[in-house]
């Protein structure tokens, strides 16, 4: 078991022979009881249901509140069309990110990762990796066993929950798990892999949770979209040797003071930021009257 991103490194390394993915899973055999067999396929299970939520949000619908819906399309036909300025890389994971949000917006199931809220980062990560690194179905579970190793220590060391922390909490841990999985995925170390979770959550410290009219649908679905374009970078970052000043589980507790500080019309409450708006007042009205 390890509870700090230290411990996490040294265990992977000294006893998995820098595998992340196979110290997450001696430590689900050990919390869970769950046999090796049994947590592959709870596993795998998760990756499917995170793929086949990208095909689902793939479409013209809106959701209920026709707050959001179709811009995942609108993406992916802009990508189609050649004319990008940023990597098509980098445009079809925050594609894919505000897939899956959007089908959650339409109450399509998603695996919430870590939270629904969040739930597109790790998936269009994943899928971009899948088709820029080719991973095997075997290459895929390790991806989402590493980025829940990471997750379990943000999660007991500062928060994943926007209620408590503010969207760091939510879209800036997606994204950090994202980013230190892709690093292992491309061949990184468990020593790089912590410092892209470093450059994510340094760089996301202090974003607010702010949803407008409550609903995990503005700004939430684009959040999930800059996340996973983010996590991609920071993981280059990473690869290219690049170091955070900062230890990561310093990071780690720095951003849980800042959720602590932060006010409470900024953690979900639908009080302040972009739900405060006369558009966000507005658009709260219109649907619930």
């Amino acid at each position: 078991m390890f509870y700090t991103i230290e411990e996490l490194v040294t265990q992977a390394n000294q006893k998995f022979d820098g595998s992340i993915s196979e110290l997450m899973i001696a430590t689900e055999i050990e919390t869970s009881g769950r046999t090796r067999n049994e947590i592959l396929a709870l596993m795998s299970e998760n990756l499917n249901v995170m793929l086949a939520s990208i095909n689902n949000g793939m479409t013209e619908r809106t959701s209920r509140t026709g707050l959001t819906g179709g811009d995942a399309l609108k993406l992916d036909s802009y990508i189609k069309n050649g004319k990008t300025l940023s990597d098509t890389t980098v445009l079809s994971a925050a594609r894919n990110a505000m897939a899956v949000n959007e089908s959650n917006a339409q109450m399509g199931l998603v695996c919430a990762t870590p939270t629904a809220g969040s739930a597109g980062c790790i998936p269009a990560v994943l899928s971009t990796a899948i088709d820029k690194l080719q991973l095997t179905q075997t290459q895929q579970l390790d991806f989402l066993f590493t980025a829940g190793a990471f997750g379990l220590v943000i999660a007991n060391n500062a928060s994943i929950s926007g209620a408590e922390g503010g969207c760091q909490a939510e879209v800036g841990s997606a994204t950090a798990m994202a980013s230190a999985a892709l690093v292992m995925a491309a061949g990184g170390t468990p020593h790089q892999a912590s410092q892209s979770c470093s450059f994510v959550i340094k760089n996301l410290l202090g974003l607010i949770c702010d949803p407008v009219a409550g609903l995990v649908e503005v700004p939430c679905v684009k959040r999930n979209a800059m996340g996973a374009s983010f996590a991609l970078v920071a993981a280059d970052m990473a690869l290219a040797g690049i170091e955070s000043r900062i230890p990561t589980d310093e990071v780690i507790q720095a951003m849980y003071q800042v959720g602590q500080a932060m006010p409470s019309a900024f953690r979900e409450t639908a009080e302040g930021g972009l739900a405060a708006t006369p558009t966000g007042k507005r658009l709260k009205t219109e649907i619930f009257g």
